[in-house]
């Protein structure tokens, strides 16, 4: 025997031996030797020559496996293995191990792959991938091969995301046992052991290999299996096995592996072609020192031809089924049964030999059983903790389950499953994100990583449907439209000033108006004094007292005209006299202007066309300004700095930014719109950061930055933020994009479609706007602008006409002093004249 050092192999050959006890018995001769050494290996099978062996059990590798070759043919003596098989004509090696390759071909061929990638390790010699391209080559395949031996960890991601990039997840995994178990370490932890993905696993020992972390991501695995437990007299030298030895040994003792029940296998055939051999009386014993095996010429042993036959003619069934040999020392008609791995763990699925290539058994057949799976077990739907989605009830620490919380999507999901018809329990993302890739490590972060590594099964949240999500998972149709729009804090309404009385005319029309006063009345003088029809005599009767200028005016029999010279009868005395004087004519104006009217009027045609036309000019700006009074007093303006997002490229004092890891940062990140990329330039360079964790966080900086922070995300959560308290925030412009949120699945999920179906049904039910009204508007905080508010707008404060109350006190204060100074000065003038 030629084993490694401590090897599985080894413990299963001294068991093999302690029950091949027949005659004639089995003597063994061991040397441990490290494999990949050819001189320690041609020293070790030297010696064994030396010392007259009949035969040699054991193990090469690609190293070695020549110099075995090349011994054992010059000095004809086998060499029974476990190891892989080899292209040789080399009648003397007895190969135990089935052939993988049409086996292989046979279940691509099943599940009809065209396109996949095949990860192979050249321990185990490039026979199977010569066979895997020779057919790829006859039948159109797309073969990627990869060389796990030389691949580093960036190559072995590389590999990973063009399979995301083009959809695909067909893996064939072709390496030796523990090769293979820290390629699937490396799967697991890279989070590519999704539904997605289908291994199939080129190894005979599908049942040796620990699956346990693949299957809790969901992957489809598929592999062979050499050794069938099941049968009755398998599992008899199996439980003896793990009774072998086990008082002595400290560590616990591992299952039987496929390597080791062939090994067993080769025992049982050495021992029975022995047997053969003694029952046809060959005589095959050799006598002293068998001479030198480097000797040249090599000096063949002749009995080792014998030998040879008896070996390749056996007929047995073994531990790994029917035994066979070719002439060429190959296995023949044997059967390895096909397993996948399925949710309650490895089941057989059909299996393949030489005849009828290969048999679905169909005991277990992935998703012919749909909905049966989807009744009998409980999804993990995960989501996000976002206002009006998902919330936690006021009382959730007494809740338990899908109790505890309440929200748009909460409602949304238990609809859905409904609808489809599984249970489900909601999770909260771990990290508190929603979805986008690492540009370092390539790695999915919130809740599309959970999808893509197999921790969630359903996302029911605002996801948005994106590029680069749906290269990685799958969506349904969207249930909700929306779009990016800005956020800005809610500008403080302008108090009306005191004089805001003035505001529905422009500062130059009341300008023009005072002008236009003064030139009235200036005219209306000047047009008095040129018109004789103005000048009328004053009369001053017997008792000294003149007469007032209504009665002047209303005695029609005093005759117009007259010079001083002319002296009546009646002793009156008749004086020429004008009553538009410089004040007149502006009392005149300005009690026309305020629509009151005044006690004198013109008289000449001249005087009453200028009093017309102000009159006209007065009726249009009066009517004017009643017209825009109302809506100046009533309304109060809000001055909004920013009305677009061209507004906000433009300038820089007001600061915007948006969340973190999220679609409306990838919008910006890929826009070729120029207002946009201007506005992600000045995002990606601004410091501090303008980016924000959560939504929560955003809204908090727009409401203490007075104004001086704008939050961009996506409309539907600004229309919700804007009817919660306090009130202070406003979405401004349209939407700078057009977007869906959409409930993801992975890749392959037998979700997808009934829960497309069902997000399509709930629309055309009107369940999902009535959902909406429900969360948004009719538990909003801050009404909705109809009803008593309109009340409010329309009654007048005190601030609104203050400005007139001034003037009216400012007026009656003036006439007061007015009337004062008055007094002061008759009684002086009067004093003055008593004193005369």
């Amino acid at each position: 025997g030629l084993f490694p050092i401590e090897s599985h192999e080894y413990e299963v050959f001294r068991f093999a031996l302690s029950h091949h006890q027949d005659i004639p018995k089995l003597v063994p001769q061991v040397d441990m030797v490290k494999m990949g050494n050819s001189f320690s290996m041609t020293y070790a099978f030297c010696s064994q020559f030396s010392k007259g062996v009949y035969a040699i059990i054991g193990l090469y590798d690609r190293k070695t496996v020549n110099m075995l070759m090349s011994f054992c043919g010059a000095l004809h003596v086998c060499f029974v293995t476990p190891s892989f098989p080899i292209e040789t004509a080399n009648q003397f090696v007895i190969q135990l191990r089935p052939e993988l390759q049409d086996a292989l071909v046979g279940v691509i061929d099943h599940y009809g792959w065209t396109k996949f990638v095949y990860m192979y390790s050249s321990d185990s010699g490039l026979s199977v991938l010569q066979k895997v391209l020779d057919t790829a080559a006859e039948r159109n395949w797309l073969v990627t091969s990869v060389n796990v031996e030389t691949m580093t960890e960036a190559s072995f991601l590389k590999v990973f995301q063009d399979l995301d990039k083009r959809k695909e997840g067909q893996i064939i995994i072709d390496c030796e046992t523990e090769r293979l178990t820290g390629i699937l370490k490396k799967i697991v932890e890279q989070g590519k052991n999704a539904k997605s993905y289908h291994y199939i696993l080129a190894n005979l020992g599908f049942l040796d290999i620990d699956l346990t972390d693949l299957r809790k991501g969901g992957a489809n695995i598929t592999g062979f299996q050499l050794v069938n437990n099941s049968e009755p007299s398998v599992s008899r030298v199996v439980q003896q096995w793990m009774e072998f030895d086990n008082k002595d040994s400290k560590v616990s003792k591992s299952g039987l592996k496929y390597t080791g029940a062939l090994t067993y296998d080769g025992v049982k055939v050495m021992s029975t072609a022995f047997q053969n051999l003694r029952r046809q009386r060959i005589d095959i014993s050799r006598r002293g020192n068998a001479g030198e095996c480097l000797a040249n010429p090599p000096a063949p042993w002749g009995q080792g031809i014998d030998i040879q036959r008896a070996l390749q003619q056996v007929r047995i069934d073994g531990l790994t089924g029917h035994i066979q040999f070719n002439e060429k020392g190959r296995r023949t008609n044997y059967t390895v049964s096909v397993m996948e791995l399925a949710p309650s763990g490895p089941k057989k699925v059909g299996y393949w030999n030489e005849d009828e290539k290969y048999v679905t058994t169909a005991s277990f057949m992935r998703g012919s059983n749909e909905t049966y799976g989807l009744q009998n077990r409980t999804y993990i739907v995960t989501t996000i903790l976002e206002s009006p989605y998902v919330m936690q009830k006021k009382n959730h620490e007494q809740l338990v389950g899908n109790d505890k919380y309440e929200g748009y999507i909460v409602e949304l999901a238990a609809e859905i499953a409904k609808h489809v018809g599984y249970q489900y329990k909601l999770k909260i993302v771990s990290d508190g994100k929603y979805g986008a890739r690492d540009p370092e490590t390539k790695m999915w972060n919130g809740m599309v990583g959970e999808l893509v590594y197999g921790k969630a099964d359903v996302a029911v949240a605002p996801l948005t449907i994106t590029l680069v999500r749906e290269e990685v998972i799958d969506f349904s149709k969207p249930f909700m439209s929306l779009g990016i729009s800005i956020m800005i804090k809610k500008p403080t309404k302008s108090k009306p000033g005191v004089f805001s009385f003035l505001d529905p005319l422009a500062y130059e029309i009341w300008m023009c108006i005072v002008f236009a006063y003064i030139g009235v009345s200036v005219v209306l003088f000047l047009v008095s004094r040129f018109s004789p029809y103005e000048w009328h005599a004053e009369d001053y009767e017997e008792g000294g007292e003149p007469q007032t200028p209504t009665q002047a005016s209303a005695s029609n029999g005093v005759q117009q005209g007259q010079t001083p010279t002319q002296q009546n009868t009646n002793q009156q005395s008749l004086d020429q006299t004008n009553e538009f004087g410089i004040f007149n004519s502006l009392w005149f104006s300005l009690g026309a202007f305020m629509q009151q009217g005044c006690d004198i009027s013109p008289r000449s045609l001249s005087g009453r066309i200028v009093g017309g036309v102000w009159w006209f000019f007065t009726l249009i700006i009066i009517s004017s300004y009643t017209a825009n009074l109302a809506a100046f007093l009533t309304v109060e303006r809000m001055v909004s700095p920013i009305e677009s997002a061209e507004d906000l490229a433009k300038q820089t004092e007001i600061a915007y930014g948006t969340l973190d890891a999220g679609s409306t940062k990838e919008f910006f990140r890929r826009s070729k719109i120029a207002v946009f990329e201007k506005m992600w330039s000045y995002m990606k360079a601004a410091d501090p950061s303008v980016f924000v964790k959560t939504t929560d966080e955003g809204v908090m900086r727009v409401r203490k930055s007075k104004g001086k922070y704008a939050y961009l995300l996506e409309s539907t959560m600004n229309e919700y933020i804007e009817q919660r308290k306090p009130c202070d925030t406003m979405k401004v412009g349209g939407n700078l994009d057009s977007k869906g949120y959409g409930i993801a699945t992975p890749k392959g999920s037998p979700l997808r479609n009934p829960v497309n179906l069902a997000v399509l049904k709930l629309n055309e039910q009107g369940l999902l706007d009535k959902l909406k009204n429900k969360w948004w508007y009719d538990k909003g905080e801050c009404g909705s602008g109809g009803g008593d508010s309109k009340d409010k707008t329309s009654a007048l404060s005190l601030s609104n006409v203050a400005g007139v109350f001034y003037i009216l006190i400012g007026g009656l204060g003036l006439a007061m002093l007015v009337a004062l100074v008055e007094f002061c000065y008759k009684s002086r003038t009067e004093s003055h004249r008593m004193k005369v």
